[in-house]
């Protein structure tokens, strides 16, 4: 049973990728795994770089997957291209898109893995009684797997962008997580990485959005907006009923 107080639930809600899976960390370790040979040249500085302009994406490619101007795979495609023409290499032809998405897919999900702080708070929330669950941009069966590659099965409640056909911040796919919890969105924690598309997002709702910013640099644009921001998960204790 979910914790009451004053006749209402409490419950959490995360974010995954880069919230309770390290996913940047896997899609670098990726790409220098399945591209060692090709890119031998390359200097740890390259890497770095290589690796930041696909992780980063700022050519918002996975945002034109989101509102379905990309297929998926032709999101990562691109945001790979991206990064090799940045670097003076050539552009993949279409066999050679093949090979590397296929070597991408069956690699990528030996390396997911949940950040340090994301089992602690699973078991304060076990303890306490209190629901949880995850709420991601990407379709369900993709997180579902990723979140069990990742250690995270405990994870139950999985709602990705096909159960409601609505991409975060739509208040849609955030009220469909409350309502597999069973809980009051005025007392659902929304934790996420991303503080427009998850923390504000996730209160204009009507849920309490947490900004989870891991580098730590963001308070003050955090309190500008009256949010909450924590630096790791173990801050969301102090939100939390004590045990």
């Amino acid at each position: 049973m979910s914790e009451q107080r004053g006749g209402r639930s409490m419950g959490v809600l995360f974010d995954i990728d880069e919230t309770l899976v390290d996913l940047r960390t896997a899609m670098g370790t990726t790409l220098r795994e399945i591209s060692a040979e090709d890119l031998a040249h390359f200097t740890e500085e390259d890497w770095a770089a290589y690796q930041h302009l696909y992780t980063a994406d700022p050519q918002g490619y996975y945002d034109k997957y989101l509102a379905g101007e990309l297929s998926f795979t032709r999101q990562r495609l691109l945001r790979v291209a991206h990064a090799q023409q940045a670097h003076g290499l050539p552009v993949f032809d279409d066999d050679a898109e093949e090979a590397w998405n296929v070597a991408y897919d069956r690699v990528l999900p030996l390396h997911f893995r949940a950040y340090e702080d994301v089992v602690p708070v699973l078991d304060e929330l076990d303890a306490l009684g209190i629901p949880y669950g995850a709420v991601s941009n990407n379709v369900r069966d993709y997180q579902r797997a990723k979140l069990d590659a990742a250690g995270l099965e405990r994870v139950k409640i999985l709602v990705g962008i096909d159960a409601v056909d609505a991409a975060k911040p739509d208040p849609a796919i955030f009220l469909e997580g409350v309502r597999l919890l069973g809980t009051d969105p005025g007392r659902t924690l929304y934790v996420g990485d991303n503080f427009e598309v998850d923390a504000l997002g996730a209160g204009n709702a009507g849920l309490q959005g947490i900004w989870l910013d891991r580098s730590g640099d963001g308070h003050l644009r955090a309190r500008q907006s009256n949010l909450t921001v924590v630096s790791s998960l173990v801050g969301i204790s102090r939100l939390l009923p004590c045990s």
